[in-house]
């Protein structure tokens, strides 16, 4: 009996193996809907409508008859009954991939209702690989356009519950990919979108999870006018409280993990050396370090991986894989410690910023593990010390083009090129083993030409592969001239270079060009739209297909926002820059890189003015360039301005260090401010300070005070909302001073605002009053003078002057109204509720204050929100409504602990542990309330740290501890500043909570 296929083109397959189909469209439609509808009769009907669609022949009765005879006659074993009701083709299961892919599909239902994930997606796996294509692909029966599209809704069916499965399975890392792609073809698919959302919550990327419910309920919205259902909803508020959607049938634990690229098939010889490794590394005795090392191009990463592959059983917890880039850029450590981090379960605030502190949460997580931690590429020893786990059972395995002498107790294995033999095994594996035995002697020139070494041999078998019709001979000729030349240059990275310039060579004159130019590009994730203002020629797609073809350039995909990624390798572009700095003058480099700086900004501008401007500094309008992107494409990278960034945030920081070593120390400023608009939104302050102190350092080595200013002013913005306000205070002094002597007077309004806000955290109400007015009278600008106007109410409330501040609020809420800015406004609800609560109308100021949080929950500005439910939480505690206080809190916690924002993390702590005091858990609130106080007070802020000895005076009184709540008391009072109505209130809420509840 054949094996008969329609999930795909349909296909008839022999028991030996041969493959035809019957001839005819009438033939192939009529057993095209047999097999559709195998072991079911057919009506004779229903196949003269298959057949004849328009108007049948009359003697349709005879020829379909005459159809079937061909068919039977045509296909030996083939089935086919007469009935009373049509035709029935009689099939086995096996025997059709349709019934195959049912049965397995069944089989994987009752496996996972039988509680068995694993099982259940062994079996869907089964079933989904049946499929070949869409069904009957390649012939069209408009009769059978309802079953084939029923057909494809079970296998998309099968496809989500199979991923069902897998999730309980705990095998979320490995569906990512697979499902970005099915949402692609099925952008309205809400299912598929959940698990998604799902899969990549577990793998530690909420923000790309969130990404996704952005992007469909935005397709929703405009394709179907109506808003994700439930199940969507209820996995994205799973997300945004950081739990579980779906919590699967067995933990998903971070180990066992694996991050090592696939294994080489056609990996030749090196068996020794494999042998050599395993045993330095399996020996159990203390953390073992092998480094490979030699000349690049010897196959040090290869054979790594390899050697990697063949140990995962001696190292059961998994195996790390961190590529180090030390030919090129070595890799901050920091960021790759963080990347570690994130790869072992450590995600967010969870993450310290300090490199040491990330290194020992590093070796906290393997400490007695066993994990081959593979490091490829290192620059130096300082650069792997870090990384070296710190408990015996885990090992590490090295690639280095350095001996790495300085990194004691390690031992070294240098590779040498690859014999003679296993040269030829290698080129006969890429060519063909009868194309390279057919011509021996031209295959040993190839590989003498190419030093033996692995890389090069690549480059010229891939190349003989691409080419089936080159002589090797031909090739061999070619390669004989560069080994001469290298010969004459007793330099290893020259083989490696020689051997990149064979590919180079085959390349045609677009492509050459398209290579030497994205050599100018310093980053090694390349998006598509990078790559074209680079070239910035209508032939640019097929160069880089032809770059893609010739392996000098990798696409790996495509990003959250659908533009398709580059990689180059670093040993590559370094080749290209080097040919691109020989065939190029300074100017056409400048002028190249200018274009990618240009679109980079552009798109950055566009993107920072989309997102809501939180970050206290100005975005100036100076210097920006006109976009040399097309606007189509601008609009489709920035239809979510914040994915963008985010896809982007790491080429952008990057920029900002290569502009300045270039001395584009402007660009660089202006690209660094409107990604702040991002990375201060999302509180990324690592990232901000390690750019801003990239800049400032090369303002001063170039004497460019403005710029030293402009970075140190937005340094101290990093101080300040970490509650550093001494520090803070210092440093907006200093950049004000600097800034009126420049007669940067907008910038010196940010600035002397800033300083009004610290100084009010220092309990100096009156500097900070003369501040903000300063700032207020210096502002040429609505949002620079609106900023200082909240300030001067801050400072206002300090000083008793309440009816003062309530008219600065209500002019700041009626501008607020008229911008339609929903940011704006919700920030403006919340300074007048305040004033209102101040002013002794707590019935305005609680509706005040819900309408703020309402409006701020439909925006991103979460640290305006958290802000507002702070407050929320003091009126509802003034008003005796207890639990809608201490939930108010507990909201703006949470929210501003997510934000790195201490200040207001703690004051939420400190109002929840007030209210543990009138729950009789005084006990539990004293060690809490003694740890906010330590902090305050480092922190510098009285008035924050007389309000946190009110509150501990309470939970001392209540344990009977009376002489410290008397010091407790006493040193409050010494805190206390008179007309302070701020403080006085703040008191008389927080106590409230203190009280038992009412019965």
């Amino acid at each position: 009996m054949p094996r008969f296929g329609v999930l795909g083109p349909l296909t008839i397959e022999s028991p030996s193996g041969r493959r035809t189909t019957p001839r005819g469209d009438h033939q192939r439609a009529l057993l095209a809907v047999l097999l559709l509808n195998a072991n079911s009769p057919v009506p004779v009907d229903a196949l003269v409508e298959t057949l004849w669609p328009e108007t049948p022949p009359k003697s349709y009765s005879s020829n379909l008859h005459t159809y079937i005879s061909r068919l039977r006659a045509r296909f030996e074993g083939l089935e086919i009954e007469r009935d009373p009701h049509g035709y029935r083709l009689v099939v086995e299961p096996g025997d059709l991939d349709l019934l195959s892919f049912r049965e397995a599909a069944a089989a994987g239902k009752a496996a996972a209702r039988a509680g068995d994930p694993a099982t259940a997606a062994g079996h869907y796996r089964r079933a989904l690989a049946e499929w070949r294509g869409p069904v009957l692909s390649g012939l069209h029966i408009p009769r059978l356009d309802a079953d084939v599209a029923r057909l494809e809704s079970e296998r998309l069916a099968a496809f989500e519950d199979c991923v069902d499965a897998e999730l309980s399975d705990g095998r979320h890392g490995e569906l990512t990919g697979e499902l970005q792609a099915m949402i692609t073809e099925h952008p309205l698919r809400e299912r598929l979108a959940a698990q998604l959302m799902i899969a990549l919550h577990r793998a530690g990327r909420q923000a790309d999870s969130l990404a996704v419910h952005r992007d469909l309920r935005a397709t929703l919205v405009e394709e179907l006018g109506v808003e994700p259902g439930a199940e969507v909803r209820r996995v994205h508020a799973a997300v945004l409280r950081g739990e579980d959607p779906v919590p699967s049938a067995k933990p998903a634990p971070v180990f066992p993990i694996c991050q090592l690229p696939p294994d080489i098939a056609d990996l030749a010889g090196r068996e020794d050396e494999i042998a050599k490794l395993s045993g330095l590394l399996g020996d159990g005795a203390g953390v073992p370090v092998a480094v490979i090392t030699g000349q690049p191009g010897a196959g040090k990463s290869t054979l790594a991986v390899s050697t990697a592959h063949r140990l995962r059983r001696s190292f059961p917890d998994g195996q790390l894989f961190v590529p180090l880039a030390g030919a090129s850029s070595p890799r901050d450590l920091a960021t790759v410690l963080g990347d570690l981090l994130r790869a072992l379960g450590v995600t967010g605030p969870a993450i310290p910023d300090d490199v040491d502190a990330r290194a020992a949460v590093y070796r906290g997580r393997l400490a007695d593990r066993r994990v081959l931690v593979v490091l490829d590429d290192a620059a130096s020893p300082d650069q792997v010390r870090a990384l070296l786990p710190g408990t015996p059972g885990s090992a590490v395995l090295i690639t280095s083009r350095r001996r790495l002498s300085g990194l004691a107790g390690a031992d070294r294995l240098h590779l040498a090129p690859l014999s003679g033999a296993e040269a030829m095994a290698l080129l006969a594996r890429l060519a063909g083993p009868d194309r390279v035995g057919a011509e021996a002697a031209d295959a040993e020139r190839i590989a003498k030409a190419c030093g033996n070494l692995p890389l090069a041999l690549r480059i010229a078998g891939s190349r003989l592969a691409m080419r089936p019709g080159l002589p090797l001979g031909k090739l061999a000729g070619k390669l004989e001239d560069e080994v001469s030349r290298l010969d004459e240059l007793q330099v290893s990275d020259l083989q490696v270079r020689g051997s990149i310039a064979l590919s180079y060579q085959a390349l045609s004159p677009a492509a050459r060009r398209a290579f030497r130019l994205i050599g100018r590009c310093r980053t090694l994730d390349l998006p598509a739209w990078a790559v074209s203002a680079l070239i910035d020629d209508e032939g640019s797609d097929e160069a880089i297909d032809e770059l893609v073809e010739a392996s000098l350039l990798e696409a790996t995909g495509l990003d959250p926002t659908g533009e398709q990624r580059f990689r180059v390798h670093d040993l590559v572009r370094v080749f290209a820059t080097e040919l691109g700095r020989e065939l190029a003058t300074r100017a056409e480099r400048v002028a190249t890189v200018a274009k990618v700086s240009d679109a980079a900004l552009c798109l950055a501008d566009t993107a920072a003015r989309r997102l809501p401007r939180t970050v206290p500094m100005p975005l100036s309008d100076h210097d920006v360039p006109v976009q040399p992107l097309a606007g189509e494409l601008v609009e489709r990278l920035l239809r979510d301005p914040g994915t963008w960034f985010s896809v982007e945030r790491a080429n952008l920081v990057a920029a900002v260090s290569s502009l300045c070593a270039v001395g584009w120390r402007r660009k660089a400023l202006r690209i660094l401010e409107r990604l702040s608009a991002y990375l201060y939104l999302h509180s990324h302050y690592t990232d901000m300070r390690t750019a801003y102190e990239t800049l400032r350092d090369a303002a001063r080595e170039a004497d460019d005070r403005h710029i030293v200013v402009i970075a140190e002013a937005n340094l101290a913005v990093l101080l300040h909302v970490r509650g550093e306000y001494e520090r803070a205070v210092e440093g907006y002094r200093e950049c004000s001073k600097e800034l009126a002597e420049l007669g940067d007077l907008a910038t010196q309004a940010w600035v002397e605002t800033n300083l009004a806000h610290s100084l009010v955290g220092l309990g100096r109400a009156g500097e900070s009053l003369h501040a903000a007015t300063q700032a207020r009278e210096l502002s040429t600008v609505e949002d620079s003078g609106t900023h200082a106007r909240r300030a001067e109410s801050a400072a206002l409330h300090r000083l008793g002057k309440i009816s003062e501040a309530l008219e600065i609020d209500r002019r700041i809420l009626s501008q607020a109204r008229e911008s339609g800015d929903e940011r704006q406004l919700g920030v403006a609800l919340q300074g007048l509720s305040w004033s209102l609560m101040l002013d002794g109308r707590p019935e305005e100021a609680l509706e005040t204050i819900e309408e703020s949080v309402r409006v701020l929950r439909r925006t991103t500005a979460k640290s305006a929100l958290a802000k507002s439910l702070r407050t929320q939480g003091a009126i509802l505690a003034g008003a005796g409504r207890r639990d809608g206080a201490v939930k108010a809190y507990e909201n703006a916690r949470r929210l501003a602990g997510a934000l790195e924002e201490r200040p207001r993390e703690l004051s939420c702590t400190r109002a929840i542990a007030a209210s543990w005091i009138g729950d009789g858990r005084a006990d539990r609130a004293i060690p809490v309330l003694r740890r906010c106080l330590d902090e305050f007070r480092a922190m510098g802020g009285k008035p924050a740290t007389g309000l946190t000895l009110h509150v501990l005076r309470r939970a001392y009184e209540a344990v009977g501890e009376t002489k410290a709540a008397e010091a407790a008391g006493e040193e409050a009072k010494r805190l206390e500043v008179p007309h302070d109505a701020n403080a006085s209130t703040l008191v008389r809420l927080l106590l409230s909570l203190t009280e038992p509840a009412p019965a």
